[in-house]
């Protein structure tokens, strides 16, 4: 399966956690529900993934870590924000840069229309 076919199996499972919880709850609770109906799916999904990061010739342990991880294709970042900043933005292609992955979720759940809070983000390498 490629990021395209699993992009649009995750976006299914957004869409059935937004209706069933609705906004305004915090990021945690949207990050476990949708890591469940991922799984549902039988996709392999990993949270709270730790990202190495390497500065020049030293790895440094600073705290990075992916929201959900999809079948080690996919990272996805939860948001429950009121409105999406640039800065989330960018931290997501940070993200995609530091790993080398090539497609990212971006999703703010705290919204009146779930559909127009999903982000593609692109990693060009």
């Amino acid at each position: 399966m490629n990021e395209n076919e699993l992009s649009y199996i995750i976006r299914g499972a957004i869409f059935k956690v937004y209706n069933k919880l609705g906004p305004g709850l915090l990021e945690t609770a949207y990050e476990a529900a949708l890591a469940y109906e991922l799984k549902k799916e039988g996709l392999s999904v990993k949270t709270q993934v730790g990202i190495p990061f390497q500065y020049e010739e030293i790895r440094l342990d600073v705290g990075y870590r992916l929201d959900i991880l999809v079948e080690n294709l996919v990272i996805i970042e939860i948001k429950s924000v009121e409105l999406l900043a640039d800065v989330h933005y960018k931290q997501l292609l940070t993200y995609l840069k530091l790993t080398g992955y090539k497609l990212g979720l971006l999703v703010n759940f705290n919204t009146s229309s779930i559909s127009d809070s999903i982000k593609r983000i692109v990693n060009n390498l």
